[in-house]
Formats: structure tokens, C-alpha cells, sequence
């Protein structure tokens, strides 16, 4: 069996640099060498201050580096004396062309495969860690094969990653699954039980699954799709739920009570963020559209109770349903924004917002895709002035955020956005509080001394139901709280008073909730 000895991973992002930091630590006879092109990323892991924030990954880091770990922008050298390659690089939706919008853009996966190949030689194996189509495995085989020398062999393998933000470190070292695919050749399974060798020195034989490259592609995509699918239903309930005076909480855990389905990815909020989830589901649709497999329709049969008595959906039915979870979730972003306005009576012009959170979510700095940026987005666009803390998103990320394009113009983001150092300074003369992150810190603010600053009627968004244990307490101070995913009658916890909130857009919650649902009961 070939013996894996020096590991090259190209990428110090949010998979590469946790994950490879991991194996150094669990590996101890295994050199570890990250690279990136971003001689200021890789300056950071070799500093105190890490380039993303993640539980226990300073620790983690700190305790191998230097020693079998290294950060470096000496790319073709690493490769070079590599037995494992790790391609772990960004593959970002496109913005331009065909699949403009949808499709994942490998613009860097080819740069990567053609670095390796030309600076390869003997024997190496190189694995995907990118989240990537269908089939791209295949590019890059073809790619080397076009560039072959007579001493090398490559082999190419799949290994996706199921890491949560904020729980990585955690995952990594107690993980689920790893999943582990490649050629059903004799060269293709020596190269699977060498990568299986790395992960066996921690993880138990029986969670560590080997499938084909094709088939641990599209688990990748397929999970994310799955969780995608779950918050934006959980969300779709929740508007429901405001329609007919049902609490969402409720439903969820009579719901989630149930083995079929269980609890996770049942808490309703202002929807999905994060690099994956989105673009993932983007990358499927593309797939079902442009490749006509049959095998992505059996797939998702599965959403369908009793898979075994019901007829396949049809490629359009799948991309419609999976366009739907995407618009449900960009629907719960601006039914949240609008419940804000409508509760400022009806214009927030010139009105000081504090934004609580601004990363995706707790736990990390990461903030592609955050629902922070689209509420604030919505709230910009009706002249609000925002002052957003987030404890570990630097400025120049929020900034960079706002800035773009397609979220403002002009001089917006300069006249109306304000980054504060502390949450106390954000609140500050505000007429609301919005919290867009879940930070556990959030739960601990002395809010009675909030409240003396702030304007009044003073109001508390709460889009995370981090404070669903404070409602007394907030109402004795003299808060007026409204909670995302509460019921119709949302009660001014100051009044004891019950009014009807304002959904933006009922006939569009109805047209996307009975096209969801109609689909799945009309196919039974």
C-alpha cells in the first residue's frame, strides 16, 4: 500500500487551513504544508492572529506549527515533494457566461490541476476538498492525461467536506463521516485506502465510506441541498404559522419529535447564509438543467415519502423545486425587514439601526452569503442608519460586503453604515435593535442599560431567538420585542397590547408554499 508521508494542500481558506491543520495534529509522521497565492492570508497562520476565527483552531494550529504543520507561498516546491495533493481553492457561482448565476465556476481548480501536473512527477495522488460538479474529477483527469510525462502517475480522488462553521474543529476530530471517492481501478483503490490510511489514525474504519468519485461528488452537493431545503421549509411554516396564530417553535419540536425526520435544521429564523448552502443548491439546478442525468431525478425522489410507490419528478419539477427553497429563503430575509419598517411606523428614513451580527453565524467570521447583508441591504434601501458590531467580522469585511453592487449604490454604504466596537456603542440613541447572528454573547447584555440610551418606544428584532429566555425580563424594562417566526399576534411585551404585523406579500408566501407542497403530495 503506498505509504502517504508529506501532504501539499493548495488553499488556506475555511476548508484547507482548518482541515489540513487537523491531520497535522493527528498525524505527527505526516509534513503538513499549506499554500495559497495570498502571501497576506498565509502570513496570518503563520501569526497570533489567524486569518479566520473557529473554536479551538488557534490551539489546534499552535500545537503543530513549525513542527510537521507549515504555511507557505512556495506552491510548486510543496507540490513537488508531495505523496498527497489537496485541492481546497474557492468555487465561487458564476457571474458571467453560460450557467451565469447557477453554475460552479472551476476557474481555479483547472489553474490548480494544470500547477500539479506540471510540476509533478512519480507517483501522487490529488484530492478534491473544493466542493465541485459532477464529473469535474474527470476534467482534471483529463487535464493530466493531455499533459502526461513518462514517469507520472496521478491519481485523482474526491473528499468532500461536511464541516459545520463554528463547530469545524469539532467536526474534524469526531466526524459523522469521511467520505472518500475514486477509480474502481486497482490504481484507483490503492490511491482510496492510502487517503483511508491518513484518516484512520483518528476516525473509526466504519465511518470512513469509499464510493466512486462520481458518487462522493454529488453526496456533497446533494447534503447541502437537503439542509437548504429543511430551513427554507421550516421557514415557509413560520409564515404560516403567522397567518394562523400557530407558534413555530411549537410545531417545530411536535415535528421534529418525529425519527423520519428529527429536529436538526428545524429552527426557523431569517434564513440561510454561509459559503455552501446557496450555491450548492445553485449547482444542482444547473446540473438537473444542463446534463439531463436520470440519476439526479431518482435522487431526489427521495423527498418524496414512500419513494418505492411514486413516479420520478420530471428534470423541470427538480429545478423548480429547487429554485423555491432558494426564493423562500430570500422571502424570510425581506418579511423580516418589513416586519422591522412596518414596527417603526412605516419608515426607518434617517432612523438609527443597530445591526447585532453580522457573520453568517455564530461561532465564525465568515459572512458569504450572511442574511446580515440582505437585511441590511433592505434597510438601506429606505434611508436607514446602521450601526453594526460583530465580534469577530473585521471592518473592512462588512464594508466590503455592503459595497458591493449588487447590495448598494453609490455613496450608501459611506452616508448610512457606521462599524461599531462594542454593542453598547451600536445601541446607543438607537430606535432598534436588530440581531442577525446567534452570538451567545448577545444573550449576556446588560439590556436595562441599552434601553436608557435608546430612543423611545424602544425595539428589540430578535432574528435569531436568542433572547426567547429574556421576554420577561425585556418587557419589565420597557422593551418592545418582536421575534422572528412568532405567530401573527406578535404581543408589544411594553402594552401587553396584540397587533397584526403586515406580510409583505402574502399571495407570493402562497404561490411558493402550495407549489412547494402541491408538488410533493400530486407526485404521490
Amino acid at each position: 500500500m503506498v505509504a502517504v508521508k508529506k501532504i501539499c494542500c493548495i488553499g488556506a481558506g475555511y476548508v484547507g487551513g482548518p482541515t489540513c491543520s487537523v491531520i497535522a495534529q493527528m498525524c505527527p509522521k505526516i509534513k503538513v504544508t499549506v499554500v495559497d497565492v495570498n502571501e497576506a492570508r498565509i502570513n496570518a497562520w503563520n501569526s497570533d492572529r489567524l486569518p479566520i476565527y473557529e473554536p479551538g483552531l488557534k490551539e489546534v494550529v499552535e500545537s503543530c506549527r513549525g513542527r510537521n504543520l507549515f504555511f507557505s507561498t512556495g506552491i510548486d516546491d510543496a507540490i513537488r515533494e508531495a505523496d498527497l495533493v489537496f485541492i481546497s481553492v474557492n468555487t465561487p457561482t458564476k457571474t458571467y457566461g453560460m450557467g451565469k448565476g447557477r453554475a460552479a465556476d472551476l476557474k481555479y481548480i483547472e489553474a490548480c490541476a494544470r500547477r500539479i501536473v506540471q510540476h509533478s512527477n512519480g507517483y501522487k495522488i490529488v484530492t478534491e476538498k473544493s466542493t465541485v460538479p459532477v464529473r469535474a474529477a474527470e476534467s482534471i483527469r483529463r487535464i493530466f492525461d493531455a499533459n502526461t510525462k513518462p514517469n507520472l502517475n496521478l491519481q485523482v480522488l474526491s473528499n468532500p467536506e461536511f464541516l459545520a462553521e463554528g463547530t469545524a474543529i469539532r467536526d474534524l476530530k469526531n466526524p459523522d463521516r469521511v467520505l472518500i471517492g475514486g477509480d474502481e481501478t486497482e490504481e484507483g483503490q490503492k490511491a482510496v485506502h492510502a487517503l483511508c490510511a491518513v484518516y484512520e489514525h483518528w476516525v473509526p474504519k466504519e465511518r470512513i465510506i469509499t464510493t466512486n468519485t462520481w458518487s462522493s461528488e454529488l453526496s456533497k452537493l446533494a447534503a447541502n441541498a437537503f439542509l437548504a431545503q429543511r430551513i427554507s421549509s421550516i421557514n415557509s411554516i413560520s409564515a404560516l404559522c403567522e397567518a394562523t396564530g400557530a407558534d413555530v417553535e411549537e410545531v417545530a419540536r411536535a415535528i421534529g419529535m418525529d425519527q423520519r425526520i428529527g429536529n436538526k435544521f428545524l429552527k426557523a429564523s431569517v434564513g440561510f447564509g454561509g459559503s455552501c448552502f446557496q450555491k450548492d443548491v445553485l449547482n444542482l439546478v444547473y446540473l438537473c438543467e444542463a446534463l439531463n442525468l436520470p440519476e439526479v431525478a431518482r435522487y431526489w425522489q427521495q423527498f418524496i415519502p414512500e419513494v418505492n410507490q411514486t413516479p420520478l419528478f420530471t428534470l423541470l419539477q427538480i429545478c423548480d423545486f429547487l429554485v423555491e427553497v432558494i426564493d423562500m429563503n430570500d422571502y424570510q430575509r425581506r418579511r423580516f425587514a418589513s416586519h422591522i419598517i412596518d414596527s417603526l411606523f412605516n419608515t426607518v428614513t434617517d432612523k438609527k439601526i443597530a445591526i447585532l451580527g453580522f457573520a453568517f453565524k455564530k461561532d465564525t467570521g465568515d459572512t458569504r452569503e450572511s442574511s446580515s447583508i440582505y437585511i441590511s441591504k433592505y434597510l438601506m434601501d429606505e434611508g436607514a442608519k446602521l450601526h453594526i458590531y460583530d465580534p469577530k467580522v473585521p471592518r473592512e469585511q462588512i464594508i466590503l460586503d455592503l459595497s458591493h453592487p449588487g447590495v448598494s449604490e453609490d455613496d450608501q454604504v459611506s452616508r448610512l453604515v457606521t462599524i461599531s466596537k462594542d454593542p453598547y456603542e451600536a445601541c446607543d440613541g438607537a430606535h432598534a435593535i436588530v440581531i442577525c447572528t446567534e452570538w451567545d454573547m448577545f444573550k449576556e447584555l446588560n439590556y436595562e442599560r441599552i434601553h436608557k440610551k435608546m430612543l423611545k418606544p424602544s425595539f428589540i428584532f430578535d432574528g435569531r431567538r436568542v433572547l426567547d429566555d429574556l421576554h420577561n425580563e425585556l418587557q419589565v424594562i420597557g422593551f418592545q420585542a418582536v421575534t422572528a417566526a412568532e405567530d401573527t399576534a406578535l404581543t408589544c411585551v411594553t402594552t401587553g397590547e396584540k397587533r397584526c404585523l403586515h406580510l409583505e406579500s402574502k399571495d407570493e408566501f402562497s404561490r411558493v408554499w402550495l407549489m412547494l407542497f402541491f408538488r410533493i403530495s400530486s407526485a404521490t
